[in-house]
């Protein structure tokens, strides 16, 4: 295999701007604001770094603060709900906890080495739904309730581009709510039951579901410092990131293909044999697999600018944002880390067609200026008021968009 290099750093770090509104760029009609500044809690460390939110029944938000092992709530806020309210840490100690979802009154937490279950006011300890998932390489675990009731949880790959010795690695699982393997495959007799869903995923830390036909869509960042031409010199241009849609027990590629952006859709969606897939896969000339192996994966649903790292995504149908945009979807693209020319750093719209994406358009943009940003996106979430918010990792802000 060959040795690449990187191409360069991520993004520098500018200075957090006075005016969010007027730095971050939106559609006519939208706004944005900050909805809180995590430096200015007493209770938590200066650079406490937002990344995972979920909103309980009542409208309070929970985030993960991963580097911190804390999870935190903020109050709804009654008397002014653009701004948040009284902060509590609900859980400490924990082990990079990253994903959040409610079960009824339960809040679950992935871990980067299980799965634990929290009072939602931290006052019991956790109960341990999963245990010993693998830890290392892309860590971060993130977990969501489906609308099938059940838990998904992404395991990331160790590597950028190897043949993993752990089954977990590079998956999507799954899990009954009580902790209990319901991977793709039923097993019968003496063998264990395995979680395995979905295979052939890198990084796929952002999911989520259509709100009509509960196809699965999760984001997926795809390997560093690749070629498409055999011995060439790294060209970061390629891989394209994915927005993959997941059937289970399909495989998605990594490590040995990724998304041809060149294959003619049209074509592809004429292919009865498998509705679920359009286009091709591109083998990595530098890392093959077995024969046939591209050919028997599934494509991307859509694709994104490469190494722009998209993460968090949310569906925008319980959104107050204009008609147009109710049947679309919102994607964080974290921000590259490998490219001369940075990309992502924004928020991009995806816009649908019944359940099948069709196009990608910037959404809020303004973080990235001349190589240096402010902040990087991280997650998106629609909460009971409308707005959608959006956590940042780099600045330690929580945003509220709206429209008006």
């Amino acid at each position: 295999m060959l040795s690449f290099s990187a191409c360069a750093n991520e993004a520098s770090v500018s200075p957090v701007p006075k005016n969010i509104a007027q730095a971050i760029q939106l559609p006519k009609g939208f706004h944005a604001e900050v909805f809180a500044d995590l430096s200015q809690y007493n209770q938590l460390n200066a650079d406490s770094q937002p990344r995972i939110m979920a909103f309980d029944a009542a409208g309070h938000l929970y985030v993960s603060l991963t580097t911190q092992g804390k999870v935190v709530k903020f109050e709804k806020n009654l008397q002014n709900p653009t701004q948040a309210g009284q902060l509590k840490v609900v859980a400490e100690g924990l082990s990079a906890p990253h994903g959040l979802t409610f079960v009824g009154n339960k809040l679950v937490v992935a871990n980067q080495d299980s799965i634990v279950a929290l009072d939602k006011n931290g006052a019991k300890p956790p109960i341990v739904l999963v245990k010993d998932l693998p830890t290392g390489g892309h860590t971060y675990k993130s977990v969501k309730l489906g609308p099938d009731g059940y838990l998904y949880v992404n395991v990331g790959s160790t590597c950028n581009v190897c043949i993993e010795r752990d089954p977990l690695r590079a998956t999507m699982l799954r899990y009954t709510v009580e902790g209990k393997p319901a991977g793709a495959l039923a097993t019968l007799g003496r063998h264990a039951s395995s979680p395995i869903y979905a295979t052939g995923l890198r990084n796929s830390q952002g999911f989520t579901w259509h709100p009509a036909t509960k196809a699965m869509f999760a984001t997926n960042n795809g390997a560093d410092n690749r070629t498409h031409v055999k011995n060439g010199a790294p060209d970061e241009t390629v891989p394209p990131e994915h927005l993959n849609q997941i059937v289970a027990g399909h495989n998605y590629g990594w490590p040995h293909c990724w998304g041809n952006v060149n294959t003619d859709r049209v074509e592809a969606e004429n292919q009865q044999s498998n509705p679920h897939r359009w286009g091709r896969l591109f083998e990595d000339p530098n890392f093959k697999g077995e024969v046939g192996f591209c050919e028997n994966a599934t494509p991307p649903a859509f694709v994104f600018e490469s190494h722009s790292t998209p993460m968090g995504i949310t569906f925008l149908h319980q959104s107050k944002f204009p008609k147009a945009y109710q049947q679309d979807a919102i994607v964080a693209l974290h921000g590259s880390w490998n490219r001369q020319h940075p990309s992502g750093y924004k928020l991009v719209r995806v816009k649908f067609e019944g359940d099948k994406p069709v196009a990608v358009e910037d959404f809020a943009t303004g973080w990235l200026k001349d190589n240096a940003a402010f902040g990087r996106p991280v997650d998106v979430q629609v909460g009971q008021d409308g707005a959608l918010y959006v956590s940042d990792d780099r600045a330690g802000l929580i945003y509220r968009v709206t429209y008006q």
